[in-house]
């Protein structure tokens, strides 16, 4: 099978689509987030470069690959081929993908225990880490625990934006967040609003927060009634003290109380307390998978 490869155009839209369908489990939850026609608004609004392999006979569309300068660096965010296509397919859109790498460094994300794992590795990458999805079911309102004193629990309010994307950005190390995504997130995330954030305030400033959402993509493929959390930060000097737990919790408490009866999470597998700490709180390792990731040299 001789394919040849070319840029992503508007009309590829749904067989691009069933692509994505038919991906195995480790696409699955990545294909969730495009029900409903929404899969060109996510390319157009994350500057994907997204290329298509097609047969030179026929030019039928058999694979395809994105790529993406993300806040987490750049990434190789889909590698698709159709069921009956040749494997080989894989390693050319990779390829062509890596001629879009800026900055030295790429990364993937793969299903752990994948057999696909073996073939990046010959291609050139090497494990660094992985990443968890968590879930826990939403059965009752748990009880808050105990933090200090001077700390209060409560909603953002619409005019600590700024300062709710500080607290973010100073927890995770890197710009995580940007102005206007609270907007974007009540656009993406119906009902959500800045009650959906619940923030720790001491000596009057925000000093932890974790948000919570619907886990639209999630509701709308499977019917259901989930929710979604993060992003999360404790400033570094108030850890230890009960804050991620309460938060967290309280967050879980208004998902329920607005219907949601489970509540999902990611966390890098590497975050040893973040994980110990969710665990506590009844969340398990639903899914997981490993990053892959590929140097090159300047030139």
């Amino acid at each position: 099978m001789i394919a040849k490869i070319r840029s992503f155009k508007e009309s590829d839209i749904t067989i691009l689509f069933e692509l994505l369908k038919e991906a195995d489990a480790e696409q699955r939850l990545l294909y969730m987030h495009y029900v409903n026609g929404n899969l060109l608004s996510w390319i157009q609004e994350r500057k994907l470069k997204v290329l298509i392999a097609e047969e030179k006979e026929n030019c039928r569309i058999i694979g395809s690959a994105a790529y993406y300068d993300g806040i987490w660096g750049e990434e190789i965010e889909w590698l698709l081929v159709c069921k009956n296509a040749d494997t080989k397919i894989e390693d050319i859109l990779t390829k062509e993908v890596e001629k879009c790498i800026k900055k030295g460094r790429v990364f993937t994300s793969v299903n752990a225990g994948s057999p696909k794992i073996a073939e990046w590795l010959q291609r050139g990458y090497h494990l660094n880490g992985g990443l968890y999805y968590m879930l826990t079911e939403l059965t009752e309102l748990k009880a808050i625990p105990q933090i200090p004193e001077n700390v209060l629990l409560r909603n953002l309010k619409p005019k600590e934006e700024n300062e709710f994307i500080q607290l973010v950005n100073n927890g995770f190390g890197y710009e995580r967040i940007k102005p206007g995504d609270i907007q974007k997130w009540k656009t993406e995330n119906p009902p959500f609003d800045e009650e959906w954030i619940h923030v720790a305030e001491s000596d009057g400033k925000l000093v932890s927060v974790v948000a919570a959402k619907p886990d639209v993509g999630y509701n709308r493929f499977f019917n259901a009634k989930r929710g979604y959390l993060g992003p999360a930060a404790t400033l570094h000097e108030y850890r230890g003290r009960n804050l991620a737990s309460a938060l967290t919790l309280t967050a879980m408490n208004a998902l329920f109380k607005q219907g949601m009866d489970s509540v999902c999470l990611f966390t890098l597998d590497n975050n040893i307390p973040s994980v110990k700490l969710l665990q506590r709180l009844g969340f398990e390792i639903h899914h997981s998978w490993k990053l892959m990731e590929k140097h090159f040299p300047f030139t």
